[in-house]
């Protein structure tokens, strides 16, 4: 019930909150769902799958929607980690462990099939990721300022090395992910490019995040298999 889960047979030493964004994509939900779960449980994890939804129908704010996501988990539990996780990828290595490098934010999807298991640019951080709460405050969280897709995983990437942090990677035969109903023909031949960033994140990031997080709880329901937040 509610997405939380604990090891019967033995103390889990670590404890990490899933948190996913999410607007109107049950098909790829239940999908996750079906994979993550075992996934989860055969690594002995303690964990809560919460799953953060954005009322109405304008532009899906993924950053602020994962801030939002993180401060109502931290009213359950002490978390060691938040594992902030796109709804449309499943693990395809049971060794990719969710929890958090204890020094520094973790790139967990560092091979993705849609971009041929390598990093589509240097600085990537899109997928998912694992940062402890002390990361993820001393960063001031994520934008909220991001209406429509792209482009606030690079303001994150640029947050962590403002905020005095580096960004580890999951070894790429571990970090391997695959992109549900991912369309090889429909993809370009173009290669994937770095959307342009319109924030100057320099200037923003101390005025733009946790801090300034502003939001309406609607409901907080527990489903079989997640937590469901909903905010307008």
């Amino acid at each position: 019930s509610g997405g939380h889960y604990r090891p019967p047979h033995c103390f889990a030493r670590y404890k990490s909150a899933i948190l996913v964004a999410y607007k109107n994509q049950e098909k790829y939900l239940r999908h996750l769902l079906y994979y993550i779960h075992p996934f989860l449980q055969r690594q002995q994890l303690s964990y809560t799958i919460y799953v953060i939804q954005q009322v109405g129908t304008g532009s899906f704010n993924r950053a602020k929607l994962l801030n939002v996501g993180v401060r109502e988990a931290m009213k359950d539990e002490e978390w060691d980690c938040l594992v902030l996780h796109d709804i449309d990828l499943v693990p395809e290595n049971d060794y990719n462990l969710y929890i958090c490098d204890e020094y520094y934010p973790k790139h967990m999807a560092s091979a993705i099939d849609k971009f041929q298991y390598t990093l589509p640019y240097k600085s990537f951080f899109g997928g998912v990721s694992a940062l402890t709460p002390e990361h993820y405050m001393k960063m001031n969280g994520f934008p909220n300022t991001y209406w429509g897709d792209g482009g606030e995983d690079d303001d994150i990437a640029a947050r962590i090395h403002l905020a005095g942090m580096k960004i580890v990677r999951t070894s790429p035969h571990l970090g391997r992910y695959r992109v549900m109903d991912y369309n090889e023909e429909i993809e370009t031949q173009e290669p994937w490019r770095r959307p342009p960033s319109r924030h100057n994140t320099r200037k923003t990031w101390k005025a733009d995040g946790m801090n300034t997080l502003q939001f309406r709880l609607l409901s907080r329901t527990k489903h079989p298999l997640y937590t469901k937040i909903t905010v307008d």
